[in-house]
């Protein structure tokens, strides 16, 4: 592949795959996705090729199979990377492979001034040595520091200091830090102002995650839908909804602790990759499969089922305590129109007024689920009316995508 003259190279790392329930896996689809037929800018998007999260391009259409680690989806250039399943370390272990094989590409095929863009702040200890590479042949690192990975409550207290070195060492050794969240920009001014290459301010600039707002295109009576909700026993707005990663930080045990206390006569649907571990650490503490309203109805791919299963929520709940604009918030505003989210600074950053907020204490949610349940439908949809209003002013991909390709071409 010889560089074509113009067209500007960025290599994508950090996303597990394309198209998944992770933050960097939708912007990453989303991303491609809008800017396929571009003439000017090709991505290169790393994959992993096993474990947790990993890449299958057999579940999308219009996939070009290249060879066993390659392939192409929205016109971009996608390699999997082999991980060995060796605990936390993996991630740090993908992320150093991934740019690795972005540094061999590059030097190949005679790419010029490339950007390297790497999603969260992981491999620290390596950072100068990459930035000096990619460097080298003309390009730049830019760098999303993602929301607070050293608060992460499924980190042990040595890995937590790691992370919280790391992303000093990552902050410093990058050309640009696009940060998702105003909260996020200015954390990384308060604390690293004067940390950079010979004593500089990092140089940073916010852009959001976004939201499809187009509606679902199943008809109420679609038989798919109709079939998953016999399968899950669920009816349409007769249940809450919660679309996201099992990990702890995302307030499961709190959700579920709570409806089970709440007099809700609704079901709670969690959509997610269960993990067993959490899973029993959560049956144990909450005893929650004596509730039959509680239910986790496994995975759902098709992003049309999914929009649809949102816009038929009674209301959704949002339990991120960690990161920057999360997109699973942005799509629950642009879908759901009754939202109760966890009240910390970046979820009223993106929602401001048009949700209600909850707190991690005990019977905080439960009062909340019981006085949603009270709301008139009057009540509700002027919520979904500000909400939809809210984001369709700034959070559309459309905007996020033209404001990343001004970054990356300007």
């Amino acid at each position: 592949m010889e560089q074509e003259n113009g067209v500007q190279h960025v290599y994508l790392v950090g996303a597990k795959s394309l198209g998944a329930y992770g933050g960097y896996e939708t912007f990453v689809y989303k991303l491609t996705e809008y800017h396929q037929n571009k003439k000017d800018i090709k991505y290169h998007v790393a994959c992993k090729a096993n474990g947790d999260g990993c890449m299958d391009e057999s579940k999308f259409e219009d996939v070009t199979i290249i060879n066993d680690h390659e392939f192409e989806l929205h016109n971009a250039h996608c390699f999997k990377i082999d991980v060995p399943q060796i605990g936390p370390a993996q991630a740090i272990y993908y992320d150093v492979a991934a740019l690795k094989t972005c540094c061999e590409h590059i030097k190949k095929n005679h790419i010029s001034h490339p950007i390297v863009y790497i999603m969260a702040c992981r491999i620290g200890p390596f950072a100068s040595h990459f930035y000096k590479i990619i460097h080298k042949f003309d390009g730049k690192v830019y760098l999303n520091p993602d929301g607070h990975e050293w608060m992460r409550a499924k980190w042990s207290a040595p890995i937590r200091k790691y992370w919280k070195i790391s992303e000093r060492m990552m902050i410093k050794y990058c050309d640009l830090a696009i940060c998702d969240s105003v909260n996020i920009e200015k954390y990384i001014h308060e604390c690293y102002d004067g940390k950079g290459i010979k004593g500089e301010n990092p140089k940073t600039t916010f852009i959001a995650y976004g939201a499809d707002l187009t509606l679902s295109k199943f008809a109420d009576d679609d038989e798919k839908l109709m079939s998953w909700y016999r399968e899950k026993e669920l009816t349409k707005k007769d249940y809450y909804l919660v679309v996201g990663r099992f990990v702890p930080e995302n307030s499961f045990e709190v959700m579920i602790r709570e409806f089970m206390r709440s007099k809700s006569k609704k079901d709670f649907a969690i959509i997610t990759n269960v993990n067993d571990k959490f899973l029993n650490e959560l049956e144990q503490k909450l005893h929650f499969k004596s509730d039959k309203r509680i239910k986790f109805v496994g995975t759902v791919y098709d992003q049309e089922l999914l929009k649809k299963i949102r816009e038929n929520a009674y209301a959704y709940f949002h339990g991120h305590t960690v990161g920057g604009t999360n997109p699973s918030l942005i799509e629950a505003l642009g879908s759901t129109d009754l939202n109760l989210l966890v009240d910390v600074g970046f979820n009223k950053e993106v929602a401001e007024e048009c949700a209600l907020y909850w707190s991690r204490e005990n019977g905080n949610l439960a009062k909340l689920i019981d006085k949603a349940d009270q709301m008139s439908t009057d009540e509700i949809e002027k919520m979904g009316k500000r909400a939809k209003k809210r984001v369709a002013e700034e959070y559309t991909w459309d905007k996020i995508c033209g404001q990343y390709e001004n970054v990356f071409i300007r």
